[in-house]
């Protein structure tokens, strides 16, 4: 690859790391054509981009990034796939699923909204984890449920109440 090329690479891998505060380092080796293939429609479908890199291309943009990634930098050995993600959770999930019929990918590590996550061990807890927009929903939720019950009561009672008022005026006639 020439200077220039790789120049422009890490120009834009610094520019990806910049704008996205969810990414996902993994190893995708030993997957055949048709099982990258597969993974990467999976990618689509989640709305992940999926890009192999060479390493020492992504520690230079890690480097110039003013984010901390220095303890991503221990993941940066062998193959090296990085997974784009808005949903901190989205790429987790993706790779949960693609494992019902593969090894593969392997979770190096994960970086999301400011904290890191190494190894392949933190799969599970990185499902688990709520996306920004799902815990707003959590909120507002908790926040409706009572006034849907102050309302189902008051409407209720309504009902009731005017039923007794329409039978007391019944009994005086």
């Amino acid at each position: 690859m020439r200077k220039e090329n790789k120049k422009l690479l890490i120009e834009d891998l610094t520019q990806q790391l910049t704008d996205n505060n969810n990414f996902y380092l993994a190893d995708i080796s030993d997957l055949n054509a048709e099982d990258t293939s597969d993974l990467r429609r999976l990618c689509f479908k989640y709305g992940i981009k999926m890009q192999v890199v060479k390493n020492t291309l992504l520690r230079k943009a890690m480097d110039t990034v003013e984010k901390d990634l220095e303890e991503l930098y221990s993941a940066l050995k062998g193959n090296t796939s990085i997974l784009f993600a808005e949903a901190g959770n989205g790429p987790a999930k993706m790779i949960k699923e693609f494992r019902k019929k593969s090894e593969r990918p392997i979770l190096k590590a994960a970086y999301i909204e400011e904290m890191t996550y190494l190894g392949d061990e933190q799969l599970d807890f990185l499902v688990a984890i709520k996306s920004k927009d799902e815990l707003i929903g959590d909120i507002i939720a908790l926040l409706q449920s009572p006034v849907k019950n102050v309302v189902s009561a008051l409407s209720s009672g309504g009902s009731k109440l005017s039923g007794v008022l329409e039978t007391l005026s019944q009994k005086s006639e």
